[in-house]
């Protein structure tokens, strides 16, 4: 009795080896891929950070020891006068060309929105002739370069008289940025249920006054997403603005720094800095918008 015993307990203990084993060797593979996910996530970061941390190092070196035979990185007689002689320099017109680029991108991201947001919902809620042609146009014109329109909208301009004009600046950035913003709202606008919309037309709502007062506020984190988005479009933009503005008091900070770069030459250790300094107003105001852009990139991804 005690060897049957014996034999029909042997194949149990050895079936919960091999599944032990099993159970070990998942672990192993899961801990490897974590290592290995970890791994290339720090060197992404690494990749991402180096050229920041080079960037901020050099704007605070002298100009003799930013070219020297052995490279170092972090400045030996760190100095704050790079940052002080951009501030000040020719009257502090820096502030000028940063006052000029927060009114060009502000009122672009505005303009955006008023117009992207209804064309959006329109699309988003309504079917009519030609609304597929009208989305894949939209993307068409995504397609190109917008080098491409550069003389075009420079002769257009000169007829009406708007160069060296911002607000001439504000229209070319919103008419860019447009079929973008009605793209991504129109998803944003796909996740809020349509039975809301029956409700308040149940209720005595016109249709815009439903988009104004629910769909819209439903949706706050994405328009704040699109608008953060044309925001930064408007802020980093040299190629029309170095093309339409040309008074040195109207250009807008990329434009502006350029004249740290000479025709044999750069004054690195000022444009360092200047380049530090630009990215401060859009970090504060990332960091302002930080929660509404986070449940906006992950709300429109779901369509409800």
């Amino acid at each position: 009795m005690a060897e049957i015993t014996d034999r029909v307990s042997q194949p149990s203990l050895s079936s919960q080896k091999v599944a032990q084993k099993r159970r070990s060797g998942k672990r192993i593979g899961r801990t490897l891929e974590s290592l290995g996910a970890h791994l290339i996530m720090i060197i992404v970061v690494i990749l991402c950070v180096f050229p920041l941390i080079v960037i901020i190092a050099t704007s605070l070196k002298q100009p003799q020891d930013i070219f020297t035979a052995s490279f170092q990185l972090f400045p030996s007689h760190p100095t704050l006068d790079n940052y002080v002689h951009v501030l000040t320099d020719n009257s502090g017109i820096f502030f000028t060309w940063t006052f000029n680029s927060f009114k060009i991108a502000i009122l672009t991201t505005i303009v955006g929105i008023l117009f992207a947001a209804p064309a959006a919902y329109a699309v988003s809620r309504w079917n009519f002739l030609g609304k597929q042609t009208i989305l894949v146009s939209f993307l068409i014109t995504q397609m190109f370069p917008g080098v491409l329109l550069l003389v075009p909208l420079y002769n257009l301009y000169v007829q009406f008289n708007l160069i060296d004009n911002h607000y001439g600046l504000v229209i070319a950035y919103a008419t860019t940025a447009l079929p973008f913003s009605v793209w991504m709202l129109k998803n944003f606008f796909d996740t809020v249920p349509k039975e809301l919309d029956e409700a308040a037309y149940v209720d005595g709502l016109s249709s815009f006054q439903t988009f104004w007062r629910i769909v819209l506020p439903l949706t706050i984190p994405g328009v704040a997403v699109v608008g953060f988005f044309n925001f930064m479009a408007a802020w980093n933009e040299f190629v029309l603005a170095f093309t339409f503005l040309n008074d040195a008091h109207n250009v807008t900070l990329p434009v502006g720094i350029k004249d740290y770069v000479h025709n044999f030459g750069a004054d690195w250790h000022l444009l360092t800095a200047a380049a530090v300094l630009v990215t401060i107003p859009v970090l504060i105001v990332f960091l302002w918008a930080q929660r509404y852009l986070i449940t906006g990139l992950t709300g429109g991804s779901v369509k409800g």
